[in-house]
């Protein structure tokens, strides 16, 4: 299951304006929270906000995220390990940003690291798609975790050769009260727009 090549700065998000995006259907309340109490592994929470290309925090997005399970298994049928994923982990999220905040959150796992063909392997990490006004199509990219010491090894990451850029991908540890949060802002233009990749 290798990850898709990235998408040349621009190419993903059109100068006109597209929507407005509306998420009506999509969201029925609790689409964010991946696990139960039997799920395995340590929880956590991902946030963030969809920035427009003037750094504004957009309120009508939808980001979509998908994820191995603690043991590094996609619930996908190409992945040679499904019989073992966790029966408890749903491997698939959905999240709006109309709120107080304008914030996406997840309540998930940390993914395990994953295969990268016979001999490679992938740094922990969850696959996003964005939707939002303004995209003719849906946005990919990828998120790492700051605090993973295996992201100085990941394919994906060492074929990025900006160092800036490679930065876009990564999520930021936050303590909170709560769970150990990462935060991961998504920038569709402009200065320190994220990383997008082909489907």
């Amino acid at each position: 299951m290798n990850a898709p090549s990235p998408v040349p700065s621009g190419k993903q998000t059109p100068s006109q304006t597209v929507g407005p995006f509306f998420a009506f259907g999509l969201l029925h309340g609790g689409e964010n929270i991946l696990t139960d109490d039997d799920t395995l592994g340590p929880r956590i929470l991902v946030r963030g906000q969809v920035l427009d290309g003037d750094g504004a925090p957009m309120e009508d997005a939808l980001v979509e995220i998908w994820q191995a399970d603690s043991q590094g298994i996609h619930k996908h049928p190409e992945d040679p390990r499904i019989d073992q994923a966790d029966p408890h982990f749903r491997g698939f999220g959905r999240a709006g940003t109309a709120n107080h905040d304008r914030e996406y959150i997840f309540k998930t796992v940390k993914p395990g690291p994953v295969a990268w063909g016979a001999d490679r392997i992938q740094a922990p990490h969850i696959d996003v798609r964005v939707f939002a006004r303004g995209l003719l199509l849906h946005a990919i990219t990828r998120l790492y975790f700051s605090d993973e010491p295996s992201n100085d090894t990941d394919p994906l990451l060492a074929s990025i050769e900006d160092p800036a850029q490679r930065q876009t991908l990564i999520a930021r540890r936050e303590e909170t009260g709560d769970l150990p949060a990462y935060r991961f802002d998504i920038r569709l233009q402009g200065n320190g727009e994220t990383i997008f990749f082909e489907p």
